[in-house]
């Protein structure tokens, strides 16, 4: 089974809000997920997250909230694509899309 994530968490409370950025505690999420194994793609708005299944999917969201432990307030958003028989989707999905992209182009 592949379980994609995409999630994005950051603390919107001042306590942990440097002006507009945010990055310093993005970055403790980013390490976190690195050091956990999961195949990833940082994106510009948010993180995705490949696991084989559900409960190593929301442990990582589960480690991601304690990362901002010492933060007042967090938000976060998710989404979930779970597919039977499937793996290495975080790569093969985009795969497959420019497959089709360059067969577009040639015709």
């Amino acid at each position: 089974m592949s379980v994609l994530l995409e999630f994005a968490m950051f603390p919107t409370s001042d306590d942990c809000r440097d002006g507009a950025s945010v990055s310093e505690y993005v970055s403790r999420i980013i390490d976190m997920i690195d050091q956990s194994g999961a195949a990833y793609q940082l994106t510009p708005m948010g993180t995705i997250v490949e696991t084989e299944t559900m409960r190593e999917a929301l442990e990582i969201v589960e480690k991601s909230y304690e990362a901002l432990g010492d933060c007042e307030r967090v938000y976060s958003s998710l989404k979930f694509d779970i597919r039977k028989g499937k793996s290495n989707r975080l790569k093969t999905k985009i795969a497959s899309v420019e497959r089709e992209i360059g067969r577009e182009v040639r015709k």
